[in-house]
């Protein structure tokens, strides 16, 4: 059997370049410029946040979003999730801050809150928060503890657009949230990046960060009055508030993005039925099928072996692979980062053994493709052949 399925198809449609190809006949300037701040505009009351900062990746805006933390905060601990993409945990340690690693829950793959709550300390400066492959890995519980100890959620939202808690998008609960729009996911910008706030000072801080440090980025004009009153001898079109970055995005990726903006919400149901279907019809005794779909918004099929089975597991993926099934072992950023070589100077050797959840997608946890152009017929001869392999 051929499935012919591929981890994403179809992504960015002959509409989208339909209408990148009239904008480009105008000759218009293709660096950041007008569409790019329409697309902040856009995404921001799509989204329900004040301000929004269009970057050229979603790990470009882990990297401000901790930047600019560690510049009002200052340094610290950062709680981060074992199970996450891995400039999550990069952007933590490159801007000087120590991780602090939780296990998941197997519900959610997001943040254990148990144990979030136990690690925070009077050192945490934030708890980075990942909502793995469309699941809302928010709770109550867990929201009214950070507000009353006065830690700020940061929420990566990159793998989940569109997924809710209490009825509330993702992405509007944290102080500050970052999107992708990597072409994987629920849309694309072909490479590009959002990072979302209601904070004005940060999204000033933000601003700035994303075009080398420039006082000039800022659109708040008592900001830019402070900086250049402090340094009457700098030409005020070059006044660098930080040792920043360049990660600005480019015309071409906002016009894009506009475009796609238009159908998020109609694929993105079609995503949720499409998932509802895999996981109704997948065999529970073979996989976890007991997610908590309360406001999720899947862009792909998660795919666990409930226990342990090392021959199964080697079964599941031959027969995945002569069916033309594109996937990913481990989920997420391949499973547990604690097992990652570029954490081998910062964590003990054979921490990963304290985490036994995600070390358990980590072996046995895979993610497919999840598409609006998926037929239902397919999605049940994929979950007929799961079923169907022998243990």
């Amino acid at each position: 059997m051929n499935l012919n399925w591929p981890l994403m198809n179809d992504n960015i449609v002959r509409e989208d370049l339909d209408v990148l190809i009239e904008f480009l006949k105008e000759k218009p300037v293709l660096t950041q410029s007008e569409n790019v701040r329409r697309f902040e505009e856009e995404w921001s009351r799509w989204l329900g946040v004040k301000n929004s900062v269009f970057v050229n990746s979603g790990s470009s805006a882990n990297l401000l979003t901790m930047s600019a933390l560690r510049q009002v905060y200052g340094s610290g601990e950062i709680i981060v999730p074992s199970l996450t993409w891995v400039s999550d945990i990069a952007s933590v340690i490159q801007c000087g801050f120590t991780p602090v690693f939780v296990d998941i829950n197997p519900r959610n793959l997001s943040m254990d809150e148990e144990q979030v709550i136990d690690k925070l300390s009077d050192n945490t400066k934030g708890v980075f928060l990942s909502h793995i492959l469309g699941f809302n890995g928010l709770s109550d519980s867990l929201l009214k503890t950070l507000k009353e100890k006065g830690v700020p959620l940061i929420e990566d939202v990159c793998e989940s657009h569109g997924s809710t808690h209490n009825g509330r998008k993702t992405g509007t609960f944290g102080l500050i949230s970052n999107f992708s729009f990597y072409f994987a996911h629920h849309m694309s910008t072909i490479e590009g990046g959002m990072i979302c706030t209601d904070d004005d000072k940060l999204y000033q801080i933000l601003r700035m960060f994303r075009s080398h440090g420039m006082v000039r980025e800022s659109t708040s004009e008592d900001f830019k009055r402070q900086y250049i009153e402090q340094n009457p001898e700098l030409n005020p079109e070059f006044i660098f508030a930080f040792p920043a970055y360049n990660v600005r995005s480019t015309e071409i990726n906002a016009v894009i993005g506009r475009n796609q903006l238009k159908r998020l919400d109609e694929n993105n149901e079609k995503r949720k039925k499409n998932f509802e279907l895999f996981l109704n019809n997948l065999d529970s005794a073979m996989y976890r099928t007991d997610f908590n779909l309360e406001g999720s918004c899947n862009y792909a099929f998660v795919l666990i072996i409930r226990e342990p089975d090392p021959a199964f597991c080697q079964k599941v993926m031959k027969r995945l692979k002569e069916s033309s099934v594109e996937f990913r072992r481990g989920t997420s950023g391949g499973g547990n980062q604690l097992r990652q070589p570029y954490l081998k100077e910062i964590v003990a050797e054979g921490t990963y053994k304290d985490y036994p959840h995600v070390d358990h997608v980590h072996f046995y946890g895979f993610y497919i493709g999840n598409y609006p152009g998926l037929a239902e017929d397919k999605i049940l001869e994929l979950c007929k052949l799961l079923n169907s392999i022998e243990k």
